[in-house]
């Protein structure tokens, strides 16, 4: 399973958030003159599709799919929390932070040979009809800064410069004669640039979405990330709100060597997911 659309998705979501929300709105919000929270903070159940891919080694390595080659989950579903702090008093500069985990683990005969690099550098080849163990475990921290150069009673758009922490561990464990195990471990922060916006479409409802991209090619480390969300948001009581949204991320690390901070591994590593998200918010 690839999502090759990952790369048309944020542009079409930013055309649609820009066009279609702000133009339904009335001129005055009659709700409250201010829907622009101070704080909130947001919990909720995470249902995604998930690809993962990895190479172990730089040049005797091939790329595995997980999913396919491995028979991990390629559906999970997790719970996901995150809070903002708008801490000026005309609220255009914000703080926000979010958290969720994927963790999975398999086992199956395998139906095709690869190969990898043990931890001494050592091609190992893993035949056909070999038992295999493997797991992928994923934490995702999100830290971001932003800043509201448009902000009214209707909309709020602003850039963001943020942090991606994305504690990656992978590895399988080959079952024979003797035991052979591949590892893979990544921590390294990925920094980000974004937009984000949010939209009052009507007293209570909100349209919310944003973007962000990273890229960087420097020496033995090429790395990005691309991700992407929208949601719609109903405010039935006047601290709290309840919503729908759609989430996607693409990650992608490569590195010939463990200089780079943070990365411990020989290898490449790929991951992408995209998913729906019913959640709780409480704001003040």
């Amino acid at each position: 399973m690839k999502f090759s659309f990952l790369n048309k998705v944020p542009m079409a979501m930013l055309a649609i958030a820009l066009l279609s929300p702000y133009g339904t709105v009335a001129a005055e919000t009659s709700w409250e003159n201010r829907p622009w929270e101070k704080f909130g903070i947001q919990a909720g159940y995470f249902l995604a599709a998930v690809d993962s891919g990895v190479r172990l080694g730089t040049g005797l390595g091939v790329d595995i799919d997980v999913e396919d080659l491995l028979k991990l989950d390629s559906s999970n579903s997790v719970f996901r929390v995150g809070a903002l702090w708008r801490f000026t008093d005309n609220r255009r500069h914000r703080l926000d932070l979010s958290w969720f985990s994927l963790n999975r683990d398999g086992s199956r005969r395998i139906g095709q040979e690869f190969t990898f690099e043990d931890v001494n550098g050592d091609p190992v080849t893993v035949d056909a009809g070999t038992e295999v163990s493997a797991f992928f475990d994923l934490d995702i921290y999100q830290f971001a800064y932003s800043y509201s150069f448009l902000q009214d009673d209707r909309i709020d758009l602003a850039g963001s410069l943020g942090l991606y922490l994305m504690p990656i561990d992978v590895g399988f464990t080959v079952s024979g004669l003797v035991e052979e195990r591949g590892n893979a471990d990544f921590t390294a922060p990925l920094p980000v640039l974004g937009l984000r916006m949010d939209v009052v479409l009507a007293p209570r409802w909100f349209f919310r979405s944003g973007v962000q991209a990273f890229y960087l090619e420097y020496e033995n480390f090429v790395g990005h990330v691309l991700q992407a969300n929208a949601a719609v948001e109903y405010a039935p009581w006047k601290h709290v709100g309840i919503g729908l949204g759609f989430d996607t991320l693409s990650v992608s690390v490569e590195a010939e060597d463990e200089d780079w901070p943070g990365v411990d591994f020989n290898g490449k590593i790929n991951f992408d997911y995209m998913g729906l998200q019913l959640y709780l918010r409480c704001f003040f």
